[in-house]
């Protein structure tokens, strides 16, 4: 029995003693394993690999054959190339970096308020901003050598409404070809004798009046609408309440009518001129208009602007400023000698309470 017995015993230890020889090689293999692994996983290549990269002309050296284990495609892909690439070379033969995108084509951003101007002087008084504006208003910025009015094909009349027909900009030449478009904005009976004269040299003039009877009427060669501008859009539930909304945005209108341009913009909006100015400005509508022609009152601040005096003639001038960099410039004035002398409720240097001012779009040449 005891001869029986010490077979199996042995032969016990032995399948103990070999499974335990098993786990510790099975222990130090995986530390080896990790050891080695560690320097990859954190992204630091082995100097083969680090050697393999360098000669490589990509940004990312490993290529997924399908053979490779993904373990290690996910551990190479961390390797990059030291070398820089080579700048690609132009049509024309210059170079430009290939880490830098092309430029992308320059996009005007929505504005919100325009650009305030510089006080004109530290005391922030009237007098000072009165004095800088008015004299800005009452100074051409350029000389049209031919003004027209009331005959504008012809070079006659030059009164309050005046447009300029100079070579080197594209009225002229517009008319002659019969090729143009006038917007007139006012209210009630207006002088319209510059939109028929340019009605009759062949321009397609439309006259916004919100006092007409009926929403569209063609008067000889002039349309006149039952609309006018203004610098907002009317409430949406209101222009549900009826076919017809008296008042609407230059951008809208334009949008509405499928005119991308305006040759001859005419407005008389009695007070209400600083905020649609404001609007053309903000939304960038005047890359559309030709010419400007506008009339200023200065008795009082207008529709929606607040403030003291001093800020309220900042403001003005802040807003013709930014029509001069608009390109715009200023090539007439005029002064009704039959309007009142005040400004902002007050006799300040003698100024009239309207003047008339006109602007031409350089950017438009001929």
């Amino acid at each position: 029995m005891g001869r029986e017995r010490l077979p199996l015993g042995f032969l016990l230890r032995l399948v103990v003693l070999l499974t335990a020889v098993c786990v510790c090689v099975h222990v130090y293999l995986e530390t080896v394993w990790r050891k080695a692994a560690a320097p990859l996983a954190l992204g630091h290549p082995t100097q083969p690999d680090r050697n393999w990269g360098q000669q490589s002309g990509t940004q990312q050296v490993f290529v997924d054959t399908g053979k490779q284990d993904r373990s290690v495609k996910r551990r190479i892909s961390y390797v990059r190339t030291v070398q820089k690439e080579k700048p690609l070379k132009k049509r024309d033969g210059a170079s430009s970096p290939s880490c830098c995108p092309p430029p992308r084509p320059h996009r005007k951003t929505p504005r919100w308020h325009i650009t305030l101007e510089p006080w004109a002087s530290e005391s922030h008084s009237l007098e000072d901003e009165a004095k800088r504006f008015l004299n800005y208003i009452t100074t051409p910025q350029l000389l049209c050598s031919l003004l027209a009015g009331e005959g504008a094909a012809e070079g006659g009349s030059k009164g309050p409404w005046t447009v300029c027909l100079d070579p080197k900009y594209s009225l002229g030449q517009r008319i002659q070809r019969q090729h143009c478009r006038v917007y007139s904005f006012g209210l009630g009976d207006d002088d319209r004798s510059l939109e028929l004269s340019l009605a009759r040299s062949g321009c397609e003039v439309h006259c916004f009046d919100p006092s007409l009877k009926l929403p569209h009427l063609q008067q000889g060669k002039m349309w006149l609408h039952r609309l006018s501008v203004d610098w907002r859009d009317p409430n949406p539930a209101l222009v549900a309440q009826r076919q017809y909304a008296n008042t609407k945005k230059l951008a809208t209108i334009l949008n509405d009518f499928g005119h991308t341009q305006v040759h001859v913009l005419k407005v008389d909006m009695e007070s209400a001129e600083w905020k649609i100015l404001e609007n053309l400005i903000l939304e960038g509508v005047l890359d559309s208009v030709g010419q400007l022609l506008l009339e200023l009152h200065l008795h009082w601040a207008g529709f929606e602007v607040g403030g003291d005096d001093p800020s309220v003639v900042r403001y003005w001038f802040s807003l013709l400023k930014e029509l001069e960099s608009a390109n715009f410039r200023l090539f007439h004035v005029y002064s009704d000698p039959d309007k009142p002398h005040l400004f902002l409720h007050k006799n300040v240097l003698n100024a009239s309470s309207a003047y008339t001012l006109s602007w031409v779009n350089t950017a438009w040449t001929s």
